[in-house]
């Protein structure tokens, strides 16, 4: 080995001039050659030095058998599969089998009865199938995605937690607290698959617009409280008026008011003040009651005392006789009484036991009366 330098410094050289990875017997042309070159001579492998087998030869005995050795030596089948007894190979049969496998399930489909089918071709609206065992092209050339009408979803707008407040503004210009749910259904697959790129924030968005339009035409009573229910009507039909010139194929089912309350800041005060409302409430229906009461009643004695006027001019001392009676009959219909008649009779009545019998208990009453 030696050493040289030149312009850009030191260089190493091995000895003869024969780098580290030259074969050592490189310069003997005697032996057997290992690659041919251009000019017919040979050329012998280089020496790797980190290489533990330095024999050309045990190097190629220590590398394993070649993938075309191995096909070659198992008698050319694909992977090395066995041949059929007429000498052919398996492969064929086996791609046949995948195809027909591939065909038929992705041909054949089953559709529930609450679902229907949407058949695209080549990524295109093809048609709509209905429920049953149904085929199309196999794949890629048609494909089905299953929708279903019957499903009823829920669509939530709003919260009854104070972190997610959904405020709404009043006719009389007063905020209001909503939270409410959206009930609605597929109408009309093909539309709602392709006409509108994400149906359940449409929804959400044309609910909370017509829930504003709504609750605009009502003032804050209305709204909290008698007005919830034809608030309800007037969202349902304009946001199915709405969604039908979006032409998106949902069908509005129901619209549930779950909360419609004044902000949190000033919910326990307007508490104090619908409490005070409903009681004047109360107080004046039941100040109505009486007065229609008392009106009927009064109504009723006037009544009857112009049919008694009547009978009174016609006959005047029977009409008095009569009125002395029925009023004697009220006053002393219901208390114990002893009637005693003079002329020396003395009749025997069990008095006590009278007493005992009548509840509540009462003073007797005495009436003399004179006998004819």
């Amino acid at each position: 080995m030696s050493t040289k330098f030149d312009k850009q410094g030191p260089v190493i050289l091995a000895a003869d001039n024969k780098g580290p990875w030259d074969s050592p017997d490189s310069g003997d042309t005697s032996g057997p050659s290992n690659t041919t070159g251009r000019g017919g001579g040979s050329k012998p492998d280089p020496v790797n030095p980190w290489d533990p087998t330095p024999e050309p030869g045990a190097r190629a005995r220590s590398r394993g058998p070649s993938i075309e050795e191995l096909l070659r030596r198992k008698g050319g089948g694909f992977g090395g599969l066995p041949q059929r007894p007429d000498g052919k190979s398996w492969f064929p049969l086996i791609i046949g089998a995948l195809v027909a496998l591939w065909i038929v399930w992705t041909s054949v489909h089953r559709i529930g009865p609450e679902q229907e089918g949407v058949v695209t071709q080549l990524g295109k609206y093809y048609r709509t199938v209905k429920p049953g065992i149904q085929f199309t092209l196999p794949a890629p050339l048609q494909s089905i995605t299953k929708i279903d009408t019957q499903q009823i979803q829920t669509t939530s707008v709003g919260s009854p937690k104070a972190s997610s407040e959904n405020l709404v503004l009043t006719k009389d210009q007063s905020i209001i607290d909503m939270a409410y749910d959206v009930r609605w259904s597929i109408k009309e697959p093909k539309l709602y698959l392709f006409q509108l790129d994400s149906p359940q924030e449409t929804v959400k968005e044309v609910a909370e617009s017509a829930m504003r339009a709504a609750v605009a035409n009502f003032d804050l009573t209305q709204a909290i409280g008698p007005g919830r229910g034809e608030i309800e009507l007037q969202v349902r039909s304009r946001m199915q008026q709405v969604l039908d010139e979006y032409r998106a194929g949902v069908l509005i089912q129901s619209i549930s008011i779950r909360q419609s309350d004044p902000p949190a800041e000033v919910n326990d005060a307007f508490r104090e003040v619908n409490a005070a409302q409903q009681r004047r409430e109360s107080y004046l229906n039941d100040a109505r009651a009486y007065a229609s009461r008392v009106t009927e009643l009064a109504l009723g004695e006037t009544a009857e005392f112009d049919k008694i006027y009547v009978q009174y001019r016609a006959a005047p001392e029977v009409t008095k006789r009569r009125l002395y009676y029925e009023t004697m009959e009220q006053v002393l219909g219901k208390v114990d009484k002893t009637i005693v008649e003079t002329g020396g009779v003395t009749p025997y009545l069990p008095i006590p036991e009278f007493q005992k019998r009548t509840a509540p208990k009462a003073e007797p009453v005495t009436v003399t009366g004179t006998k004819k």
